[in-house]
């Protein structure tokens, strides 16, 4: 089992760490400033995206039909539309969306970005259905090929521009190959099938994960729209690359989550054992748990050194905020655990309900910047939704699925110790002005407690 946890993690973190380099080596070649305007292309595929989710990568997973081909051509099929209406969504809103980040010169490149919805539903989802069966090969494939060949890419579209259209062809170059790969590694034919009825059910099965959607674009980009709207382009850049640095680990190990345990979360789901999907459910929760942490460790330790390394020194601002950022992500990933347990038993809303906090929160921020607070507040207030949402997230685990929460009572505690020593090592740090080993032992001591106390999760890897 250990195996295809590291195959998985490792796949998804290489993918990840391509495009992570990518984007900091055009961090690196561009003004601060073009970088911002770079960052708000994440921002528009956001919008597009949240409009048109409907869980259908997972739906083949979870469904009982997800080896039926006409099951998987309906799927494709609908995807295919989908691709069509958020495409023509993207290339409507260019013009408002530049106005609104007052930058109207770049409302003909978000147009040209209107193809990558497109090329992202032409994906073939054999790639999605052979996780049902642990064969994760041709996901990972798809996930670094294109990865690999966008990083490559950087080189000599840096010799033909010297501003924010190096990262729009990377984007586009790496939506068409992606499509590529999936279908050349697919072991059955691509076939589309436009079904009524199908569309009907993942209409269904998928409404909450649409509104869904719409919340996690305002989780995942309301911060930064508000910061390029209140402070510009160069506070954007610093903000957003620090959301980059912290959040591509995440959803790395969300998904590696994700990958791991649906499929086996949905198998002993549709068998009725409900005392194994308990302890598969707990496991699943203890994994995004020690993935949160084991962020919030890694960017304490290294994550000033990364940026004065890598970014240099026009970056140095992020460094007092890396912390609290990870933090923040650290509790978004918490709330993984529960969404794959809720999916796996066709409770598609729960994850819905939890991101409403997150939600909440941004009007709060809005009010922070618009009335002269620092960027560290627009973050705390984050932290605040993040955490009421991860609470409310297990809440309805144990209301609407039924699972015990007694398991998790070591684990939570410790990290709640965790959280306080890496927030107050932090804020000790920044007023003495240097690294405190000492916070650092306490940090791998209580995480190292923290693994030892995470015994459904140990047993489900190594036995």
């Amino acid at each position: 089992m250990i195996r295809s946890v590291l195959l998985i993690l490792s796949g998804n973190a290489f993918a990840a760490l391509l495009l992570l380099a990518r984007n900091l080596i055009i961090a690196r070649l561009i003004p601060v400033a073009d970088y911002g305007i770079a960052a708000t292309f994440a921002v528009a595929m956001a919008v597009v995206e949240m409009m048109s989710a409907f869980g259908l990568q997972q739906q083949i997973i979870q469904s009982k039909d997800g080896d039926d081909p006409r099951f998987q051509a309906g799927l494709q099929g609908f995807q295919v539309l989908r691709g069509a209406v958020s495409s023509l969504a993207l290339f409507v809103m260019a013009h408002p969306l530049a106005a609104f980040l007052d930058i109207p010169a770049a409302a003909w490149a978000y147009q040209v970005m209107a193809v990558v919805p497109l090329l992202n539903a032409l994906v073939h989802f054999d790639i999605h259905r052979l996780n049902r069966h642990m064969v994760f090969g041709p996901m990972i494939l798809t996930g670094i090929l294109p990865a690999l060949a966008s990083v490559l890419s950087v080189w000599p579209l840096s010799h033909w521009f010297d501003d924010w259209r190096v990262m729009l062809y990377a984007i586009i170059l790496q939506a068409a190959l992606t499509a590529i790969t999936s279908h050349a590694v697919a072991r059955r034919p691509y076939r589309l099938v436009f079904d009524r009825v199908l569309i009907g059910q993942s209409l269904r099965f998928g409404w909450p994960i649409l509104v869904n959607g719409m919340l996690m674009f305002l989780v995942f980009n309301g911060d930064k729209l508000i910061v390029g709207n209140a402070l510009g382009m160069e506070v954007l850049a610093i903000f957003a690359m620090g959301m980059t640095l912290t959040l591509t680990p995440t959803l790395v190990l969300a998904k590696s989550t994700q990958n791991f345990f649906l499929p086996r979360l949905s198998r002993v789901a549709v068998a009725a054992d409900v005392a194994q999907f308990s302890r598969l459910a707990i496991a699943t929760i203890e994994a995004s748990i020690l993935s949160g942490v084991v962020l919030v460790f890694g960017i304490v330790l290294v994550g000033a050194s990364f940026v004065d390394l890598l970014l240099g020194v026009k970056y140095a601002p992020l460094v007092p905020l890396l912390t609290l950022l990870s933090v923040m992500q650290a509790l978004r990933v918490f709330k993984a655990g529960g969404a794959i347990v809720a999916v796996a038993r066709q409770q598609t809303s729960n994850a819905m309900v939890a991101n409403l906090f997150r939600m909440a929160s941004l009007p709060v921020a809005w009010w922070v910047l618009q009335t002269g607070g620092a960027i560290t507040q627009l973050i705390w207030v984050g932290i605040g939704g993040e955490f009421c949402g991860f609470v409310v997230s297990l809440l309805m685990l144990r209301g609407r699925v039924g699972i015990s929460l007694r398991p998790l009572r070591a684990p939570l505690a410790l990290m709640a110790l965790f959280f306080g020593l890496a927030l107050g090592g932090d804020r000790l740090q920044q007023q003495i002005g240097m690294a405190d080993w000492g916070t650092a032992f306490a940090l791998g001591l209580s995480l190292a407690m923290l693994l030892g106390s995470m015994t459904n999760l140990r047993q489900e890897l190594f036995h």
